[in-house]
């Protein structure tokens, strides 16, 4: 079992706020206004798909060096970080669903529902900043 890398984390929860805070005039558009404009749909999808992988990547970073096996998929990191009560289950469970997001952008791009993008956008905004929150709270040990 190897430590936990905090500045690695860090740097990835740093890379989660600022694509969150990159997100927030998307909330502003409309439905019809994000899906007329290519740069803005193309942008929060690249934007979207960052932060859950930084997500992800800072819950296999904590659960492999804890000496738990590797998630199985992306949506199991998420589960498994509930389940060891390193967040709370039911962020964990909010979260989850978000690794079929990335999948759909990064695999199936060529048919994305472009208004269920739109509505990821205020889900993230909802749910990540606890994700956040919840990670700074166990890796300064105050959780």
């Amino acid at each position: 079992m190897s430590p936990i890398e905090i500045e690695v984390i860090r740097r990835k929860l740093t890379r989660i706020a600022d694509n969150l805070r990159a997100l927030e005039p998307i909330e502003d558009l409309s439905r019809e206004e994000y899906i007329a404009d290519l740069y803005k749909r193309k942008a929060t999808e690249r934007l979207l798909q960052e932060l859950i992988e930084a997500a992800v990547d800072i819950n296999v970073h904590i659960l492999t060096q804890m000496g738990h096996p590797a998630p199985d998929d992306y949506y199991e990191s998420f589960t498994k970080m509930g389940e060891l009560k390193i967040i709370p289950s039911d962020l964990a469970a909010k979260l989850a669903p978000s690794a079929g997001l990335r999948n759909r952008l990064v695999h199936e791009y060529d048919r994305l529902n472009d208004a269920m993008v739109f509505e990821a956008v205020k889900m993230a905004g909802e749910i990540f900043p606890q994700y956040i929150r919840a990670v700074n709270g166990f890796i300064s040990g105050t959780t």
